[in-house]
C-alpha cells in the first residue's frame, strides 16, 4: 500500500508533464510557456529596464553608436551606409521582430503555416497566393538586386536583422512565438520586397477594384447609369492641382476596341467571386505644405497624417538615421530600411494614397480543366503553371495549381477557387504591382535629397501603389506629385471585368511619368491632399479610382482662410473634428423632414442635431444622430433598387448621395420601387429618422450616445483575438470624411509637422510605442498623447550633443 501514493504521484507527473508540452487547439504548449526560465514570464520588462549594451558582430565594418531618449527613439550614428542599415534592421528586429515577420508571411500567403487550419486562413492563403502576391516580390528582387545601391543597403539591413535573430533564446522570444509555438526565420532581402508588397495589396490591392461588383451589376442597368451611380468627378469636388490648371495634350492616346460596345460596355455577365483578405475602405491620409508666403515665420510647413489601420506593434518605429551621406529622421517600417516619412537637413516629405485603379481583370479561356493552355489571339497558348505548397499546422499541406498567362498575369479565380462566372471561366488579375520596381531605392534617393530636383528624381523609382508625394524645402519649394506607374486608359476601360482572348483590350501602355498630376508653388500659397481625386475634368487621361472627396474641401476651405499660419495652427487643424459633409448636409434634412410624423423621440433628436455644433469630438450627441440618420438615409434610397441586384452590388459614396440630395429636388431613387406611392426626398428623410430613432434609443439606454461611446475606437493586437494586449475604447472623435479621420480601429497612424526654418522644428506622435513587447513600458505609452490631440518634439540630435540630458542609454555596435 505505501507505494500507492508514489505510483499515483509518477502517474500524475507522467501525465501533467505529457499534457503540458503539447499544444492542445490554440492553447500554447503550457509547459515551455509557464516555465520561469524560458517562458512568457520572461517577457516582462522591469520598470527601469535598461537598453545599454556594447555588441560585436560581423557584418559591421566601423562603429555605430545608438542613443536612445527618453521615448526609446534611438538616434542613430553610423561610419559608413553599410553599417547604418545594418544596424537599423537590428533595432527593427530588437523591438519588431514578430510584426516584421508576421507581415511577411500573410504577404507570401503562409499564415496557415503558423496558425493551423481554419478554412479562413487557408483561402486566405490561396488568394494571397493566386493574387501573384510572391510573383510580384520576385520581380521586385530581381530588379533591387541588380542596383548596387539599393542591394548594399538591403543586404546591409537583412544582415543586421539576422544578427539580433541569432542572438535570441528560448527565453528571450518575443511572446507572439511562444503563443503560437514557432521560431523566427532567417530574414531575406525577398522579404523586404514581400512587404513592399503588401503596402500595395494594402494601398491598391484587390479591394480597390470594383470590376467584378460592377460586372455583375450591368446585368442589372445599363453602364450608363454607372455616371450617375458612380459619377468620375464628384460637383464638389477641390483637386489637388488646382482648378484652371492647363495640362498639355496626352502624348498616349488609347484605343477603344472595336468590339467594346458589344463585348464590354453591353454584355450582360456574371462576375460573382469571394474575396477573403481584409481591407478597410478607410484607408488613405491627409498631407498639405504652405509655403513661406502664408507662415508666420516666412517658411514653409510640411504636414503629413497617413490613415491606415491601427494596431500594436504600431506599423510605425520612429528614428533618426545618421551617416556621412544622410541626416535623417521620421518614421520608418520595420520590415524595410530608410526613414519612410520624415525630413532631413534641407527638405521634408510625405504621403497620402491616391487611391488610383492600377488593376484590371479579364476573362480567360482555357482548353480543359488543366488549364494549361489558354486561347489568346487565335491559338491556344501555353500557359505557366505554379504548384503552390500551403503548409498548415497540424494538418495535411494543401497544394493549389495556378495558372499564369504572359499578358493577362496570374489566374486568380477558377473552377477550383471562388468564382462562379457565367459559362466556367477563369479570371486573371493583371496589376502593376507584379512587374519589376523597386520602391526601396526610392526611400533612399528621397532621404538623401537636398531640393525639388533631386526629390523629383527620387520619386521616379516609385511604381505602386500610387501616392501624392508631397514637398517642401528650406529654400522655400513647395510641392506634389502624384507618382506611380498609371495605365493609360480608353474611355470605361477597366471598370468591369474585360474579354481575354485577344490582345485588343490589353492595356496600350502607361502615362509618361511627367504627365502624372502635379504642381510647384501654386499661387494659393498652399498644396492639399487628403485621397480626392487629383484633377479636374481637364486633365487629359481616364483616371477611374477610389476617392474620397469631404476631407480635401475640409482642408482647403482651412487653409484658404489662413495666414501667418503657426506650427500650433496646424496641430489645431490635424485635430480639427469640424464635419464639413454634415455642415452641407443638415440645411437639407431640416428642409425636408416632416417634423408632424415624428414621435417624441425622434423630435428630441432632431432637436439636438438642429443645434449641434457640427463637430465630431468624442463627447458630441450631434455626430452620434447625424451619422445614424444618414446611414439610414442610405439604406432608405438605395436598398429597394440596390437588392434587386444579387449578390450585393456596390453602393455608390456617399458625397454622391449627398450631391444628389443638393441638386436634384426629384431624385429618381427616393422612390421606393417595391411600393405604389412615388416618394420624395421628404418621405425619404423622414422615414430614415424615423428609423433611426430606435437605434438612438437603444445607444441612449446604454449610456452610447455621445460619439466616442458610440463607435468604440480601439487599437487591436495584430492578433485580434488577444485583448489584453488591446486599448479598446478610446475617448478620440472622429470619422473617415473628417480632417480627424479616426473610425473604430483606424485612423491617423502618424501625425507629422515639420517647420522648415533656419533650424527645423519637427513634431510627430503615433499611437503605440516604440516596443513591440506588450510586457514593455514602451509599448503603447504614445496613446494617451496621441488621443489627447498632443505631439512630441522630434529631436534631430547632433553628434556633438551626446551629454544631453534626454539621452538615456547608449548602445555601441562594431
Amino acid at each position: 500500500m505505501k507505494y500507492i501514493p508514489f505510483i499515483l504521484s509518477a502517474v500524475i507527473t507522467m501525465a501533467l508533464i505529457f499534457v503540458l508540452n503539447r499544444r492542445w487547439g490554440t492553447v500554447p504548449d503550457m509547459g515551455n510557456f509557464l516555465s520561469p526560465q524560458q517562458g512568457f514570464w520572461q517577457n516582462a520588462e522591469p520598470a527601469d529596464e535598461g537598453f545599454d549594451a556594447n555588441i560585436k558582430l560581423p557584418g559591421i565594418k566601423g562603429k555605430v553608436e545608438i542613443y536612445f531618449d527618453e521615448r526609446l527613439i534611438p538616434h542613430v550614428f553610423a561610419d559608413n551606409d553599410n553599417d547604418l542599415y545594418f544596424a537599423q534592421g537590428y533595432l527593427h528586429a530588437k523591438f519588431r521582430l514578430w510584426q516584421m515577420e508576421f507581415q511577411t508571411m500573410a504577404a507570401a500567403g503562409r499564415i496557415s503555416e503558423f496558425l493551423g487550419n481554419d478554412p479562413r486562413f487557408i483561402n486566405y492563403d490561396r488568394e494571397t497566393r493566386r493574387l501573384g502576391m510572391v510573383y510580384g516580390a520576385e520581380n521586385a528582387l530581381r530588379s533591387m538586386e541588380s542596383d548596387s545601391v539599393s542591394k548594399s543597403g538591403c543586404d546591409a539591413y537583412t544582415a543586421g536583422v539576422n544578427a539580433y535573430i541569432e542572438s535570441l533564446s528560448e527565453a528571450t522570444l518575443p511572446i507572439e512565438y511562444k503563443l503560437l509555438g514557432y521560431k523566427p526565420e532567417k530574414w531575406s532581402n525577398f522579404k523586404i520586397c514581400l512587404f513592399l508588397k503588401q503596402m500595395s495589396r494594402t494601398l491598391a490591392g484587390p479591394y480597390y477594384a470594383d470590376d467584378l461588383p460592377l460586372t455583375n451589376e450591368k446585368s442589372f442597368i445599363p453602364f450608363s447609369e454607372f455616371n450617375v451611380l458612380y459619377p468620375q468627378i464628384n460637383d464638389s469636388l477641390v483637386p489637388i492641382i488646382p482648378k484652371g490648371t492647363v495640362f498639355a495634350p496626352a502624348s498616349v492616346i488609347p484605343v477603344k476596341p472595336a468590339t467594346a460596345d458589344s463585348l464590354y460596355f453591353g454584355k450582360k455577365d456574371t462576375a460573382v467571386v469571394t474575396r477573403f483578405g481584409e481591407h478597410n475602405p478607410n484607408n488613405g491620409s491627409n498631407n498639405w505644405a504652405i509655403s513661406g508666403n502664408k507662415t508666420s515665420s516666412g517658411h514653409p510647413i510640411l504636414c503629413n497624417d497617413p490613415h491606415l489601420e491601427l494596431s500594436f506593434p504600431s506599423i510605425w518605429y520612429e528614428m533618426q538615421l545618421t551617416s556621412p551621406t544622410v541626416n535623417t529622421y521620421g518614421a520608418s517600417f520595420p520590415g524595410t530600411p530608410n526613414i519612410i516619412i520624415g525630413y532631413n537637413d534641407n527638405i521634408a516629405f510625405g504621403f497620402t494614397n491616391a487611391g488610383r485603379d492600377v488593376m484590371d481583370y479579364y476573362a480567360i479561356k482555357f482548353k480543359d480543366d488543366s488549364k494549361s493552355e489558354y486561347w489568346f489571339n487565335g491559338a491556344w497558348k501555353p500557359s505557366k503553371l505554379r504548384i503552390e505548397e500551403i503548409k498548415v499546422k497540424g494538418d495535411k499541406t494543401v497544394y493549389d495549381t495556378v495558372a499564369y498567362t504572359d499578358e493577362f498575369g496570374p489566374v486568380m479565380y477558377d473552377k477550383s477557387f471562388s468564382n462562379e462566372l457565367s459559362k466556367g471561366k477563369a479570371i486573371s488579375c493583371r496589376w502593376v504591382a507584379h512587374d519589376p520596381s523597386n520602391e526601396s531605392l526610392m526611400w533612399f534617393k528621397l532621404d538623401r535629397a537636398s531640393n525639388y530636383a533631386e526629390y523629383e528624381k527620387a520619386i521616379q523609382e516609385f511604381s505602386c501603389p500610387g501616392q501624392n508625394m508631397i514637398f517642401a524645402s528650406k529654400n522655400g519649394d513647395i510641392a506634389i506629385w502624384q507618382q506611380a506607374k498609371f495605365p493609360a486608359r480608353w474611355y470605361g476601360q477597366g471598370q468591369m471585368l474585360m474579354p481575354g482572348e485577344d490582345s485588343s483590350y490589353l492595356w496600350q501602355g502607361f502615362i509618361p511619368q511627367n504627365e502624372n498630376p502635379h504642381v510647384l508653388n501654386p499661387a494659393s500659397g498652399y498644396i492639399a491632399s487628403a485621397n480626392q481625386r487629383p484633377v479636374d475634368s481637364s486633365y487629359p487621361y481616364f483616371i477611374p479610382g477610389n476617392y474620397l472627396t469631404p476631407r480635401g474641401i475640409a482642408i482647403n476651405k482651412k487653409l484658404s482662410s489662413m495666414s501667418n499660419v503657426t506650427v500650433d495652427d496646424m496641430k489645431k487643424l490635424q485635430n480639427d473634428y469640424f464635419n464639413v459633409s454634415a455642415e452641407a448636409a443638415r440645411p437639407a434634412f431640416l428642409k425636408y423632414v416632416k417634423e408632424n410624423e415624428l414621435n417624441a423621440a425622434a423630435k428630441k433628436y432632431l432637436e439636438i442635431f438642429r443645434n449641434w455644433n457640427l463637430e465630431a469630438g468624442p463627447g458630441e450627441i450631434g455626430q452620434t444622430i447625424y451619422q445614424t440618420w444618414w446611414d439610414s438615409l442610405e439604406v432608405v434610397v438605395w436598398r429597394d433598387e440596390m437588392e434587386t441586384m444579387k449578390p450585393d452590388p456596390i453602393w455608390p459614396d456617399p458625397q454622391t448621395l449627398l450631391e444628389a440630395m443638393l441638386r436634384d429636388t426629384a431624385y429618381k431613387y427616393t422612390d421606393n420601387i417595391n411600393t405604389a406611392k412615388k416618394e420624395t426626398w421628404t418621405d425619404a428623410v423622414t422615414l430614415a429618422l424615423q428609423k433611426a430613432a430606435p437605434e438612438l434609443m437603444k445607444e441612449e439606454a446604454a449610456g452610447k450616445l455621445a460619439w466616442s461611446k458610440h463607435k468604440n475606437p480601439s487599437i487591436y493586437h495584430l492578433l485580434k483575438t488577444i485583448k489584453p494586449f488591446a486599448k479598446i475604447g478610446l475617448q478620440v472623435g472622429g470619422w473617415g470624411n473628417i480632417i480627424n479621420a479616426t473610425t473604430v480601429s483606424h485612423g491617423p497612424s502618424w501625425r507629422m509637422i515639420v517647420h522648415l526654418d533656419k533650424e527645423t522644428e519637427a513634431y510627430g506622435v503615433y499611437p503605440g510605442g516604440q516596443s513591440g513587447n506588450p510586457g514593455s513600458a514602451f509599448y503603447d505609452n504614445f496613446v494617451n498623447t496621441w488621443s489627447k490631440g498632443q505631439y512630441y518634439s522630434l529631436w534631430m540630435m547632433k553628434q556633438t550633443e551626446t551629454s544631453d540630458k534626454r539621452i538615456k542609454w547608449k548602445m555601441v555596435i562594431e
